[in-house]
This record gives C-alpha cells, structure tokens and sequence, in this order.
C-alpha cells in the first residue's frame, strides 16, 4: 500500500509538473486599442502571405525563412475549403494542401501564424474558395444567414480548428498561431444582403468565439464587426484606416505590394518606394500590425485559378517571386523598413503621439516615452520635394516619402531612397545531362466522337448552369441537342448564323461533326455561321470555364455556361427571322476523355506508349494531346518551361499539373511605357505595367519536386492548338544585380547563388540612368569606382561596398547627395 500511495504520489507530481511545463510553454496573446500583446507587451508585428498550395512543401522551409530574413514576425495564410473538402466530407491534406505541415514550418522557423479560416476567401481562387457542392446544395444560399450554408460553414471551420489544436499549434497551446480570422471581406458586400447580411456577420462572431481557440479573431474590411473581433484594413494604403472600437489596434490584413493579372492583361508592377511610404505611414499613424499580401504568391496550379480569367502565375509582384526567388530591390529595402521599424517598437507601442504640420502635406509625427522617442517626418505632396527644420536641424525629405528617425535626430531610412541592389532576373537555357537539341514529341487526338454525334445519356429540356451540371469536376462541358428542320421551316435560309449567349468564358461550336467556330470572350453573345441541312442537324457546344467567379455580392447566382438564349438567326432580304433553341432537350457530357483516362499519368493504363503516335505530327490541330519526355535542368535554381507556340489547354510534368496554359493570348498593346515608373502618387493596378503586346504567360514554372533524376514526362493537352516544337525548359537566375546606393551606406551585390562574373560600370559622385543604362553624371570621385568594385565583387557569391569617400576618394560634387552606381554581371 504505501508503494501503491508513493506511486500515486509521484505520478500526481509528474502530472502537476508537466501541466506547468505545458503551461510556461504557451503564450497569451491579448490587445488593446495601441497593439497586439504577447505576453503582455505590445508588440510591432509585420507579417507576409504565403499560401501554402501556391507553393510546394519542399519550397515552404525555403520560401519562410526568406520572410524571416527578410525581417518578418510572421506568415499569414487563407484556409482553402474547397482545396481540402473537394466532396463533402471527402477531405485532403496531402501535398500541396498539407496545412498541418505548413503551419509546423512556420513553427520550426521560429515565425508566428496568422491564420485566416474564411472560409471564403477570394485569393482569385476558384469560387473564392468555396465547394461548388456547397453552391448545390437544396436550398443554399452562400455567405447570408442561410441554415444550410452556415452548418457546411461551421462544419468546416471547427474541423480545421480541431485539426489545429490537436497538433498543439494555436499560441494558447504555446504554437505559433496568434490570430485568426472568420469570414473575410464581407464589409464589400453586406449592404447587397440587408438584415440577413448583419445576422450572417453576428452569427459568424459567435461561432467563431464559440471555438476556444484562445487567440484574438479578425475580421478584415468589416467596419461593423461585432466585438470582440478586431476589424481590419485591405488596400494599398490604410494610414487614414481606424477601427470600429476604441479598443481595437489599428491593424492592416492585406497591403497589396502588386496585384494579380488576368488573361490578356499586362504585368503589374508596385514600386519598392510605394510599398515602403504606404507601411511607413501606416505606422506614422498608429498601426502596429500590418501584412504583405502576397509576400510570396507563388503559382495557381491545376484549376485553382479563379477568375473568371486569372492567370496560372500570382506572382503578385511580391518580394518573393512565383518561383522563390529574392526580388529586388523590393525584399531588401523593405528589410531595411523592418530593422528600423523594429528599433522603434517600444516608442510606437507605448509613447505619447504628437505632431507638427509644416504645411504643404509635410508633417512631424513624435512618438515619446519618459526614457526616448522616435520620429516619422512625411511628405505626401506628390511633386515637390520639401527641406523642414526640426529639432535644430534641417532635412530634405522627397516627394512620396517618409523619413524614420528612431532617435527623432538621425535619418536612419526614407522611404524613397533606395539602398539595396536591383536584380534582373533572367530565362537561360536548360543545361542538362545528354539533352537532345530538340524534344521528340508523339501525339494522339481527344475523342470528341460521343459528343459530336450526340451521345449522352444525361438530358434536360432546358440550358443548366455548367456549376450545377460539372460541379465543378471539370473546366469542360458539352451542351448537345438535336435539330430537326423541315423543308417548311420559315428560318432555314443560306443565311444563317447560331447565335449563343453565354458565360462560358470559351465556348467551341460544332454543328454535324464540323468544327463552326471559337467564341474566346467572358459572357459573350456572340454569332457564328453555320450550314444547317433539311432534316437531322446535331449542334455541340463545347463550354469551357477559366476559373470560376470569386468575388462579388451573391457571385453564387451568377450564370456560368451557356445561359441562354440560344438561337438560329436567319436573314432574308431586309427580315430576320429567329429560332429559340434554348428550351430544346439539350444533352449533357461533363469532361473530356484525355483527362478523364489520365492520359497525362503513366500509371494509367490508357497512357500506355504504344497508344501514342510518333509520326506526323500534327501543329495548330484543336483537341490534341502531346507527350514528350526530357532530363531535369541540372542545379538547384527554379525551372520553367517555355511553352511559346501553343494556345489554350494544360500542361502536366510527371502527372502533376501545372496549371491552364495560354501562350498564344497576348497582353493588352496599351497602357505600357519606356519611362522608369514614378513611385510619387497614389498606386493603382494599371499604373506601371509591363509586357504590352507579348504572350499574357509564356513561362509555366515546374517546381524541383516535380521532378525526378533521369527521364521526366511532359504532357500538353492543345485545346486551342499549337505547335509543340519549340517547347524548351529553362531557369531563372539573377543576369545582372545593380546597385544606385546613397552615401554613408553600404551596397550589398549578390547573384543569389552565383558568383559575379564582371563589373560592367561603377561610378560614385551623381551618376544618371538606370540599371542597364547608367551613365556617369557631372562629377566622379577621384579614385577609379570600377576598379575598385572589381577588386571587391568579381569572382565572389557576394560583395559589399561602403559608399564613402573613404571608398572612393574625394570628389568635386559638393554639398550634392552622392550616390554609388554599380552594374554587375552575374
């Protein structure tokens, strides 16, 4: 008995002790109206996107320890329901969706979580991230206060929150999650829903709050969010953002630092000062929280691009590109933000705010403590610079900018003025192991025979949207129907054209086998020509969804598909005469065969080689399928594969699929200049592009892990066409890094991997130009700046270089501000 008792004993006090460990453990995050608070201190949080399915798993260590590097106390990241929960309660965490092993990365790397359950998220992500099953469900009505949606809703957010807390990742649990969010964007929408729309917003909170997570929840762009969620800010700019509560902080959810691009449009492109003013003065005014949207946007695989016309690529323009890589100077000079940002955290968090107005949009923000302050002086005239005594002293803050000061003495940062290097990313040409000059491809054709001759056992007497008929399994579905025109019948005529309303966003039209026509426009009504005989005709429509809609108020009622009316338009002399085709028994054949029987998988027995031919092959043929087989690029840098001379349809490496292809849609020819982009003045989407006129994607990136040593598969599917031969992979690297560093600073060069191969310019006093065309100004230092970049950077990974007259020698520029100007050759 008294072993029995000792024992009881001891495992009571082991209990007790691993209960205090666990305990000391988690972290209690809380907030006031200043900060966000872990463990009681208010904190200066700066924090970036990723989303882990725009990524792989073996990219993720890679991509957040970047962010770390980058000065990042944080990722954040959507939950993406219909990623997970294709089928109801049908559920996937595998590979790419392996949220669990995502958040465990962010841990491992010692970064905190943000995670944004939604369920709805937008992202220009298929249907915002909603299950088409959800849309067809009896009865449902998405994001409203509609039973059925709410229960799916709710089913879905508590698994993920039970999911994560069984890994023990909230920070209550002492992981790395310290906020969450619910819903998402609903300020946008919630007057389209009236008092339904506020019961659905009051709902939300509840269940939310209801699910213990032990962290604060978020509701961004919802200036009426019910406490105790904490309401945030989205856009390019939130300096003028205040919450809903005195005892919320002022937090910004997504700063756009780019934005996405859409089949036919240009690249869009948010310069690094912009992105440094908009955080800067955010800060300026009062937010302790913001986040990148995107930090890494990554790539659209498979069909998850939305839309509709979202392209594969959601580069974003961010700090880390699609492929992973350092994208300067935006990531460097944004790092720079950070560093001082954080030397400041305890003034902005805690000091007493005062300002001076020195007029024309020049201001003095002070933030002070009993033991320091810090300073922000800002300059929002977007044209003239401005010179400000302060404190006894004079600075020249540029138009746009804003100048940090942690000590309220010293101008350690100004938002306008660029220290970092600008890499030039360029393609090269794969270098692999016994490569052939040219790919060797063999084909084979899709068998559209069943749908052209009218072969469904599927049939409604009426035009059925495509979600409700595909639910959302495939981009393809075939609208068939029988036309039998008598010798009588007042439309028949010569004359004819089929004319088709549709959201189809593509729609092929075949009438007795015969291929009539293509209509590529989003929610056309468009005519086509035809020939009709006497008698039988079958008319096939091929509708093509390019993502489907993610945004807007009750975007589940938009009509996607061929909507109707359908007619035969018949013109006789000066009379037209119309035929509704639109309540006919229409046949239904959702898919294509190819894709159905995984022709681009070699574990599919329908894939098999002898079934692919290797003779004549064809070019510009629609409905074809192209297998080729390569070795992978040697190295480590990121590979692309150029698939200039083909149109729409897909491409798969090893089974998996890269995502819709489209090299032969071209960019808007508008809108594009040879200027460098002025970052001065508020930022829009189409306010500095590039890439007019050229394919909208051209490069298609094939992550390493796809990849496998000796031969690799490469499949196309060619809906639109195209010619296969001059298909060729390839990898990113940095070309040329340059450098436009101000004196008293030091440039840092890096070819990312790569040693610098040559100096091609170097000059220090007021060189002109920009990288690729610098030319030297009208004084130089005495000492040779190329030269000594030479002896400091050729050869190496890397190199830094104090800009200074101790570097270079004396110049005769005077009181001018000096700058180094370098361009090296990678």
């Amino acid at each position: 008995m008294a072993t029995a008792k000792n024992f009881i004993s001891v495992g009571v006090w082991f209990c007790l002790l691993s209960f205090f460990f666990i305990g000391t453990n988690a972290i209690e995050v809380s907030h006031d109206g200043r900060a966000i608070k872990i463990d009681g201190k208010r904190r200066v949080l700066i924090s970036g996107s990723i989303h882990y399915p725009r990524s792989t798993p073996e990219m993720w260590p890679n991509l957040i320890q970047k962010a770390k590097e980058g000065g990042l106390d944080a990722i954040e990241t959507y939950v993406f329901w219909n990623a997970h929960e294709p089928s109801r309660r049908v559920y996937d965490f595998a590979g790419n969706n392996d949220l669990i092993r995502f958040l465990k990365t962010i841990q491992e790397s010692g970064l905190y979580g943000v995670l944004r359950i939604g369920p709805y998220v937008c992202a220009e992500w298929n249907y915002g991230g909603i299950p088409v099953w959800v849309h067809n469900l009896p009865e449902v009505e998405i994001r409203t206060a509609n039973s059925v949606f709410m229960n799916e809703m709710q089913n879905f957010t508590t698994l993920i929150v039970d999911m994560v807390k069984k890994e023990k990742l909230f920070a209550s649990q002492g992981g790395p999650i310290i906020l969450t969010q619910i819903e998402n964007e609903y300020g946008n929408v919630i007057s389209y829903y009236g008092d339904a729309g506020k019961a659905y917003i009051n709902w939300c909170a509840n269940m939310a709050e209801s699910l213990n997570v032990g962290v604060p929840w978020i509701m961004c762009q919802e200036s009426d969010a019910p406490q105790p969620m904490i309401n945030t800010c989205n856009g390019w700019y939130c300096d003028d953002f205040e919450p809903n509560n005195p005892n919320s902080p002022k937090m910004w959810t997504e700063n756009w630092v780019g934005w996405f691009k859409n089949w036919g449009g240009q690249d869009p492109h948010r310069t690094a000062e912009d992105v440094a003013y908009a955080v800067a003065r955010f800060y300026q005014t009062g937010g302790t929280f913001q986040n990148y949207y995107m930090y890494h946007g990554g790539t659209n695989f498979g069909r998850t691009a939305g839309g509709p016309y979202i392209t594969t690529t959601y580069d974003y323009d961010a700090p880390l590109d699609e492929y992973g890589n350092i994208a300067q100077p935006k990531w460097g000079h944004l790092k720079e933000l950070h560093r001082v940002l954080k030397s400041m955290e305890e003034t902005l968090t805690n000091g007493n705010v005062s300002e001076t107005d020195f007029g024309n949009s020049v201001k003095a923000t002070v933030f002070a403590t009993n033991g320091s302050s810090s300073c922000f002086l800002s300059n929002t005239n977007t044209t003239t610079d401005a010179t400000v005594t302060f404190r006894g002293k004079n600075y020249t803050v540029p138009a746009w900018s804003v100048s940090l000061l942690p000590d309220c003495q010293h101008e350690e940062y100004n938002t306008a003025k660029v220290n970092v290097q600008t890499s030039i990313m360029v393609k090269e040409n794969s270098k692999a192991e016994d490569e052939p000059i040219a790919l060797k491809w063999t084909w084979r054709p899709e068998n559209i025979d069943e749908a052209l001759h009218g072969k469904s056992n599927v049939s409604a007497n009426r035009l059925i949207d495509q979600k409700d008929k595909a639910d959302d399994a495939s981009d393809y579905l075939w609208y068939i129907t029988n036309l039998h025109l008598k010798h009588d019948d007042p439309v028949w005529s010569e004359n004819m054209t089929l004319r088709i309303n549709g959201s189809g966003h593509v729609i092929h039209a075949f009438v007795n086998g015969e291929h009539i026509g293509n209509i590529l426009e989003s929610y056309a009504k468009l005519g086509i020509t035809l020939t009709i005989f006497h008698g039988k005709n079958i008319i096939s429509l091929l509708s093509v969804t390019i993502g489907l809609q993610n945004y807007g108020p009750h975007y589940d009622t938009w009509h996607t598909g061929l909507v109707g009316p359908i007619e035969l338009v018949s013109v006789k002399g000066d009379e037209t005469i119309l035929k509704d085709l639109t309540s006919h028994k229409w046949l239904y054949k959702v898919g294509l065969h190819g894709w159905d029987h995984k022709f681009f998988s070699e574990d599919s027995p329908f894939a098999s080689h002898h079934k692919w031919e290797s003779k004549q092959l064809p070019t510009n043929r629609m409905f074809t399928w192209y297998k080729t087989t390569f070795n992978p690029p040697l190295g480590s840098d990121p590979v692309v594969v150029d698939l200039l001379g083909m149109g729409k349809g897909y491409a798969w490496v090893n089974g998996q699929n890269l995502g819709r292809i489209w090299p032969s849609y071209d960019a808007d020819e508008d809108g594009c200049s040879d200027e460098p982009c002025d970052y001065r003045g508020e930022y829009t989407n189409t306010k500095c592009v590039t890439n007019c006129g050229k394919p909208t994607q051209r490069w298609y990136h094939v992550p390493r892990s796809y990849l496998q040593d000796g031969a690799n598969t490469l499949v196309l599917f060619a809906e639109l066409g195209g010619n296969p031969s001059r298909v060729n992979f390839q990898t990113v690297v940095v070309g040329t890094a340059c450098g436009n560093a101000y004196e008293n600073k030091t440039l840092e060069l890096s070819c990312q991997g790569r040693p610098i191969s040559a100096i091609k310019f170097a000059s220090f006093g007021d060189p002109k130009g920009v990288c690729g065309a610098f030319t030297k100004g009208s004084c130089e230092s005495k000492n040779n700046a190329l030269s000594i970049a030479q002896k400091a950077c050729v050869g190496k990974d890397a190199c830094s270089i104090g800009v200074s007259e101790k570097t270079f020698g004396p110049t005769s520029c005077g009181n001018i501000a000096k700058r180094l100007a370098v361009e090296a050759l990678c």
